[in-house]
């Protein structure tokens, strides 16, 4: 087994332990439900998604935002998924896109990690992705969010949640995904540009549903 697979079994092995150990209740603010969530986005409308059982049993107790974002006639649309979790101390965790997105069809093209300026210029880490499913690729942006912290790796969202159930007694968190098709016509950077701009104007909003 790779080391990086031992340290994940160590980590879930502590997150575990540490949940159990601090109070049952958890310190949650008050937050607003994703059902309220902005359906226009710098001009882009957006159309909910069902969600089907299967995949909210999968997902477990939070919250959950499907959500497709049209602009022009010409552009391509801007998927946005966010689910928040009030509690993780059940055991029940954030489950990462990079083991979602291969069990759907989708294989992985390329992978960064990158620092993104929201439109109120605060920095958030982001995990930047290239998926295909045989002609088809698509420009994936991702990360954990939760107590005003943006992160990007899912050992670090992990570290930080023990740590922030020792410090804060706090345990809620979301992830919040932005996904748009690479159109041929466009390629790669055209995709990137729009999921970023869009990521941009979306993360201010987010403090409201998963608060800082």
């Amino acid at each position: 087994m790779s080391f990086r697979y031992w340290t994940a079994i160590a980590l879930l092995a502590v997150t575990a332990l540490v949940l159990h150990a601090r109070p049952n209740a958890d310190r949650n603010p008050s937050y607003a439900p994703l059902a309220k969530f902005p359906d226009t986005v710098a001009g882009w409308t957006g159309t909910d998604q069902p969600i089907d059982q299967d995949t909210l049993d999968v997902l477990g107790s939070g919250e959950f935002l499907s959500r497709t974002y049209t602009g022009s006639s010409r552009e391509q649309p801007i998927d946005l998924f966010i689910g928040y979790f009030p509690t993780q101390r059940t055991g029940q965790t954030i489950h990462s896109p990079k083991h979602c997105l291969p069990g759907a069809g989708w294989s992985f093209d390329s992978s960064r990690y990158v620092n993104i300026t929201d439109t109120g210029n605060q920095p958030h880490r982001v995990g930047e992705y290239v998926i295909t499913d045989g002609d088809h690729k698509q420009f994936v942006i991702y990360w954990y969010e939760a107590h005003g912290r943006s992160v990007a790796d899912e050992y670090a969202a992990k570290f930080y949640l023990v740590a922030d159930a020792i410090r804060m007694n706090r345990t809620d968190g979301g992830l919040v995904r932005v996904i748009t098709p690479v159109d041929p016509g466009e390629g790669i950077a055209g995709a990137k540009d729009r999921a970023e701009a869009f990521t941009r104007q979306l993360a201010p909003m987010l403090p409201r549903f998963i608060p800082n």
